[in-house]
């Protein structure tokens, strides 16, 4: 059985260092989303609403510094999901602590697309 795993990780600086080590475990693909959490909306913290209508870069970059990176991977089996979980703590910290990240493993019962055709 296949899983998903996902991480939010709640600093953005260590997120090339997350890659390096998911991908030293043997992780091949991770999609990367800009994110922000409930705690950060309620600080005013989180995406923002003001962005003028034609932003420059700087704002685009403001934005994507201050969100959290919520990162996504298929693993083929518990080993490697223990795997992937050990390295992103080596990374982060215990996740148990704050301001480390969230990470959750889901089963997968269908991949599709996966394995691309010539």
């Amino acid at each position: 059985m296949m899983f998903m795993v996902f991480f939010v990780l709640h600093d953005p600086s260590q997120l090339n260092d997350i890659l390096n080590a998911w991908e030293e475990c043997g992780v091949s693909g991770v999609t990367i989303l800009p994110s922000t959490g409930m705690a950060r909306i309620r600080q005013h913290l989180g995406f923002r609403d003001d962005l003028p209508l034609i932003p420059s870069a700087d704002d685009l970059l403001e934005r994507w510094e201050d969100s959290n990176r919520t990162l996504f991977t298929l693993v083929p089996d518990q080993k490697k999901v223990d795997e992937v979980v050990a390295a992103t703590q080596r990374v982060v910290g215990d996740l148990d602590l704050p301001n480390t990240g969230i990470l959750a493993v889901l089963p997968v019962a269908q991949v599709y697309g996966l394995n691309r055709k010539a």
